[in-house]
């Protein structure tokens, strides 16, 4: 009797064990907290639709591997479509930090403008959920991808995309506080604008896009190099994550130093969601802005800067 006792106990030990291989992943969480959200196209083709999925493996590098299976073989019982064009036959990848690098192969580029966008907003949303890849940068055939206007896409964050992504070309009219230089280079002027705005970008890459762009009001001058590249946007709880490029360094213009880093930050805490700003450069926090302002440090909106204290 006290042998098939312990052969019992040790058959419940042994069910208990293959019971609980898979609820979590690694950490104690259960199924319901780990599960991922694959993303698919509805059946029109011209919005996103998330799927709970539930991975099988911990290892980072698979976990990439399984992902990307899942993104293109639909479920049967979803009416979607898979948001990765079947005619691309070959995607490799590799990681360096927390960037995932995605290489398609030719057949990439024969989408349209419309696939292309809800396509690479699937493949951000999906990957960047795994722990420790929170960008995400596309090849086609070894060349990084372009945007509309001919510029390279760069690095992506699941936040660059609104949470609903509806038809790409549906716009919204969007009002936003911009900062300036005054004549004199030392202080900010705030300018009111209006801007049509795709629902696919988020207002916080918008407002350092029209940065870049320039002011349009008479008095006014501009803060940054119109060459200047948005690599992405973030937001973390009320942390704004902006990645430029190493032309924002080389910013020559007649400003003083700081007026580039609080038009950008004055311009962003105008927001309800944002209210500390940190600047990365191609990913790196240890840039020095004219060798005088680390770009480690966390900005919060100052004043100080701005004519008249406040919008003016």
């Amino acid at each position: 009797m006290k042998k098939m006792r312990n052969c019992l106990a040790l058959f419940l030990l042994l069910m208990l064990s293959v019971l609980c291989t898979g609820c979590g992943k690694g950490n104690g969480q259960t199924g319901a907290e780990t599960g991922y959200t694959i993303y698919y196209l509805n059946a029109s083709g011209n919005q996103l639709v998330g799927n709970t999925y539930e991975p099988q493996t911990e290892d980072r590098e698979m976990l990439v591997q399984e992902l990307m299976a899942a993104l293109t073989t639909v479920p049967s019982d979803l009416e979607c479509q898979s948001a990765m064009p079947s005619q691309v036959v070959k995607m490799s990848f590799r990681m360096e930090a927390n960037v995932l690098h995605l290489y398609a192969d030719a057949n990439y580029a024969l989408m349209d403008a419309v696939k292309e966008i809800l396509c690479r907003a699937a493949l951000t949303k999906t990957l960047t959920q795994i722990p420790g890849i929170d960008y995400l940068i596309i090849y086609c055939a070894e060349q990084p991808i372009m945007d509309r206007a001919g510029n390279p896409v760069g690095l992506m964050a699941a936040t660059d995309f609104v949470d609903s992504i509806r038809d790409v070309n549906s716009f919204e009219k969007t009002e936003m506080t911009l900062y300036f230089a005054n004549e004199a280079g030392d202080m900010l002027l705030s300018e009111k604008r209006e801007v049509m705005r795709s629902t696919n970008t988020s207002v916080e890459k918008l407002i350092v896009e029209q940065l870049i762009e320039g002011p349009k009001v008479t008095g006014r001058y501009a803060t940054m190099p119109k060459d200047i590249k948005v690599l992405s946007v973030s937001v973390n709880e009320t942390m704004c994550s902006i990645n430029l490029d190493a032309t924002f360094l080389n910013n020559t213009l007649e400003v003083k130093e700081y007026i580039p880093i609080y038009s950008i930050v004055n311009s962003l805490s105008e927001l309800s969601t944002v209210s500390r700003v940190q600047i990365r450069i191609n990913g790196s926090e240890d840039a020095v802005f004219r060798d005088l302002i680390p770009l480690s440090t966390v900005f919060v909106r100052n004043y100080d800067y701005i004519v008249g204290g406040k919008s003016n």
